[in-house]
């Protein structure tokens, strides 16, 4: 875009600084090949592109555009630049990363191929507290109403995808779970067997003892035989809790027992208890994400703070 507006001084030298190592600057002579200017509240750069030999205009948002982008517009419109770089007026090179609303704060030096520009940006008037609080507001205004507007495409997309995700994890569960289904019937199986044979002996025992005592010998000669065999069950009772850490209490011991036999069984029918397992956490996690994805006041809590609220 063609402009005659001139609302920046700006030199053209060289000499005495140079940016980094290259082709010396042409002499110092007054230029207004640059200038800058605000337009609508935005910045506008208008400068001269060397080899179309035009002035065009470039308006830059400072509070997304960076140093990089605005130096690829400016090369993208013109193929001719092979050097395009922006230096503080100290020398030390800008960072392409940096937004242009902090270039445009102070001086800097525009470097062309192999031309310095020395661009002095117009202060910008601060804004009153009063009209930089109204600002804000409509900023949150505007955010809201984007929201509220795309906010339902989002969770409809959303949901879709968790679907798809949930019908994955079903699927690949189902064989898992007949397989573990079997295993535990399997285990449960042998438990209790296990507790009924216990039942057995010990009744095989109390009938055992009794005959002894009134049949063949009296109780002054079983006394110290049943003695030593209550003494025995104490040991083996402590000897358990050494070995794993558990009293011995009924049901404990039954459950233990039960994930024995489990885990004999699922290295046996090669059942993979760790994938089944990740499984079972993605599958709950997709459920709890369908669940708040479906309840649009528990949309933005956190998961914690929902929970409290639960």
């Amino acid at each position: 875009m063609c402009s005659s507006e001139n609302h920046v001084g700006l030199w053209r030298h060289t000499g005495a600084w140079r940016g980094r190592e290259g082709a010396p600057y042409s002499t110092l002579v007054p230029s207004d090949e640059v200038t800058v200017n605000y337009r609508h509240g935005l910045p506008v750069i208008t400068l001269m592109l060397p080899t179309r030999s035009e002035r065009c205009q470039f308006t830059v948002k400072p509070v997304v555009t960076t140093v990089g982008a605005f130096l690829q517009d400016v090369q993208r419109e013109d193929k001719g630049i092979e050097r395009a770089e922006v230096f503080a007026t100290d020398g030390s090179k800008v960072s392409d990363a940096t937004l242009m609303e902090v270039l445009l704060m102070n001086d800097f030096k525009l470097v062309i191929n192999n031309t310095a520009y020395i661009v002095s940006p117009p202060v910008k008037d601060k804004l009153s507290s009063e009209h930089a609080t109204e600002m804000e507001d409509i900023k949150s205004l505007v955010h809201r109403l984007f929201v509220a507007l795309h906010l339902e495409d989002h969770q409809i997309r959303k949901e879709r995808e968790l679907l798809q995700k949930l019908d994955h994890l079903k699927g690949e569960l189902l064989p898992l779970e007949q397989m573990k289904a079997k295993i535990m019937d399997s285990a449960d199986a042998k438990t209790s067997r296990l507790l009924w044979v216990g039942l057995a002996l010990m009744s095989t025992q109390g009938g055992a003892l009794a005959w002894l005592t009134w049949w063949v010998y009296s109780w002054d000669i079983m006394e110290p035989v049943t003695y030593f065999i209550t003494y025995g069950s104490a040991m083996a009772f402590y000897a358990y809790f050494v070995l794993t850490k558990q009293d011995y209490i009924y049901p404990h011991a039954k459950d233990r027992q039960f994930l024995h036999y489990f885990y004999r069984k699922s290295k046996k029918q090669r059942f993979n208890v760790e994938r089944y397992n990740k499984l079972k956490d993605d599958l709950a996690e997709v459920e709890e994400s369908l669940r708040r994805l479906r309840q649009p006041l528990h949309l933005r809590l956190p998961i914690q703070e929902m929970s409290d609220k639960d």
